[in-house]
């Protein structure tokens, strides 16, 4: 496949994606989530996952990070190296980290940092992991760190005890540090200010003008209204809603 297809091309296809949960403490009980889940993500693009709680949206994102097991479908992510559409859905743990590592980037709700790791190591790591000189990654996470208003004096200390805004904004600088095609976001600004929340409209916005696409959830309405180039209504996959 040629650069110009590659450009265009889609990086992500979702197709008859299937979601349940067994409930082991009742029974065995089967709760369905999603189903037929299907839709296309191109660069450039922010496709927000819209609909109410509990409907299914970050569901989706952790089948597509493959976080979760899919019951069937299939999920196609454009390999950075080869240009091939790879199955995360049915590759084997070492396909999942490979497309982790060059593919997908994934901002969670929630920071998970490893204790008595410094903040801006936590940030720095993926670059160290592509390679990246530790020096060249510490200067790049501290640029961010500070661009979304992080006090320096807390860059050397572990996230733990920070609060729940400061911890966001090392996950999103985390996140947004590499330079992968797919970015999931995941209620990035839920704890933010107003400030520190058009900051990252402004990161999202840059990076969606470099190609890069983007499937997140915004419950945040006029972040959401700034962002999106598109919704897609989950609702219309609830498997709950059509039991």
């Amino acid at each position: 496949m040629t650069a110009a297809l590659i450009s265009t091309a889609a990086l992500l296809r979702v197709s008859g994606v299937a979601k349940s949960f067994t409930m082991h403490l009742r029974g065995g009980l089967e709760l369905p989530v999603v189903a037929n889940v299907a839709f296309d993500l191109h660069p450039g693009e922010c496709v927000v996952l819209g609909g109410p709680s509990g409907v299914g949206k970050s569901s989706i994102l952790r089948m597509v990070y493959g976080n979760y097991a899919v019951d069937a479908g299939t999920i196609l992510v454009r390999d950075v190296t080869s240009g091939k559409m790879v199955d995360l859905a049915t590759g084997d743990p070492r396909t999942v980290l490979d497309l982790r590592h060059a593919s997908i980037a994934y901002v969670s709700q929630f920071l998970r940092a490893v204790p008595r790791v410094s903040a801006i190591d936590v940030v720095a790591e993926p670059l160290v992991a592509r390679g990246i000189p530790r020096e060249q990654a510490t200067r790049r996470a501290a640029a961010l760190l500070e661009r979304l208003n992080l006090p320096s004096a807390l860059f050397g200390l572990p996230p733990a005890t920070f609060s729940g805004g400061e911890k966001q904004r090392v996950n999103i600088a985390r996140g947004f540090i590499t330079d992968h095609p797919i970015l999931l976001l995941d209620e990035p600004t839920a704890s933010l200010d107003a400030t520190n929340r058009d900051v990252v409209v402004a990161m999202i916005r840059e990076k969606l003008a470099a190609g890069t696409a983007i499937l997140g959830i915004f419950h945040d309405s006029p972040v959401r209204e700034a962002i999106a180039t598109r919704t897609l209504d989950v609702t219309a996959f609830s498997a709950r809603e059509a039991a």
